[in-house]
């Protein structure tokens, strides 16, 4: 019986569905290093042997825990987890202890935004120009000769966490002034590309892409970030294998073998531009958030963190047809405070409610997440692309929730 070691910052919500996931796989033995103590594993306390660590992001501390795990259970078969953060070090630790998987070289080709959008340029795949400033002539360099807007963010960042448009050289070199970026601690600038933000997700499996989905975002994530009253959506379009999609499936394909990929899921982000071209932003080892898994399962009527989890224990992966399109609208606080109110759910109900296939509320009385997912999200689905389209549509602009 193969031991297979899941790795998880926190044994939050997502991760319990993942190492659920994992359990649920017939004749494999599970292990779980976190931060949490065991007791958190609730129904898995007897079914999973658990090392707590006290930084999951240390690899010395991983492979310790590996060491000690593997001496009670048997040798490794497999040590993965989803968290972006921490795939240097599982890749790392893979290397030392022998583990199949994929190494650490790779990994850091996904971690290191610099270095990934250097190894696609130089295959001549279509992305963003960029440097990895490591000073305030370097970044004022940059500026002049790429010109403005452009976008500013961490080179290990994960999605748009800590990213920000700036619109000028006075605005760039304020913003960097209270840290100016140095060779230790570089900042990555690029080109802001204007055009239409989507994802593209694949599974591959020894090198070999078996599987993709594609999603559309309404409107950018940045954009989202920078005004926070704005209740976004995602759509999965049904129509995955559409030849409008040829030029991003080439590309995603060829990015994920010239960064590496050999077994396991990625999630990458891209544009079109107004002209119809393509740009590659950045491509994430992991599976996707806002919650993209839960989208994908909907729309092909599976369960895709269950076929995820086969994919890296057995190098199996088995996907029906997609017979929908699907949707999520996400429900954000208008205001300053509290929770107060919450309008439309009823005229919502009356226009699209028998699309509706799950749903989160806000809840009243709450203090407002600061998540570009907001405090809710309901999700409908139907065959016709355009159907769901017209419906997330319906729920953002029907819909508020009221801060006070």
């Amino acid at each position: 019986m193969p031991f297979v070691v899941f790795v998880a910052p926190l044994l939050s919500d997502n991760a319990f569905r993942m190492i659920d996931a994992v359990a649920a796989l017939p004749d494999v033995a599970l292990g779980v290093i976190t931060q949490d103590e065991a007791g958190k594993l609730r129904h898995l306390t007897d079914r999973a042997a658990h090392w707590r660590v006290a930084n999951v992001m240390d690899a010395q501390q991983i492979a310790w825990a590996a060491r000690e795990l593997a001496q009670r259970n048997g040798p490794i078969h497999r040590l993965f987890g989803a968290f972006e953060h921490i795939q240097e070090p599982l890749a790392q630790v893979r290397q030392w202890l022998g583990i199949e998987g994929v190494s650490a070289e790779v990994a850091t080709n996904f971690r290191d935004k610099a270095r990934m959008k250097t190894l696609l340029r130089e295959a001549g795949l279509p992305c963003a120009r960029h440097r990895l400033a490591t000073s305030l002539d370097d970044a004022r360099d940059f500026g002049e000769r790429s010109g403005f807007p452009m976008v500013a963010k961490p080179p290990s960042g994960a999605g748009a966490v800590s990213t920000y448009r700036v619109e000028s050289m006075e605005q760039l070199m304020r913003a960097l002034a209270p840290n100016p970026p140095t060779p230790s601690h570089p900042v990555l600038l690029e080109e802001f590309v204007v055009g239409d933000e989507h994802s593209f997700e694949t599974i591959t499996i020894n090198g070999q892409h078996v599987w993709h989905s594609l999603t559309h975002y309404y409107p950018t994530p940045l954009t989202v970030i920078e005004n926070p009253w704005i209740q976004w959506s995602v759509v999965l379009p049904r129509e995955v294998d559409d030849p409008a999609y040829d030029d991003i499936r080439t590309a995603a394909r060829r990015a994920l073998d010239v960064l590496g990929m050999t077994t396991g899921i990625s999630h990458m982000e891209w544009f079109r531009r107004k002209d119809g071209t393509i740009a590659i932003s950045e491509v994430a080892a992991r599976p996707p958030g806002a919650q993209i898994t839960t989208l994908m399962s909907k729309a092909n009527d599976f369960d895709l963190l269950k076929e995820w989890a086969r994919a890296m224990v057995h190098g199996d992966f088995h996907v029906p047809e997609r017979r929908f399109a699907v949707g999520a609208a996400f429900l954000r606080g208008q205001g300053q405070g509290r929770i107060v109110k919450v309008t439309g759910v009823d005229e919502v109900q009356r226009a699209v409610g028998n699309l509706v296939v799950d749903f989160r509320m806000p809840q009243v009385g709450v203090t407002p997440s600061t998540s570009y997912e907001g405090d809710g999200y309901i999700m409908v689905r139907h065959p016709e692309t355009r159907r769901v389209e017209e419906a997330v549509m319906k729920i953002i602009s029907t819909i508020r929730v009221e801060l006070g």
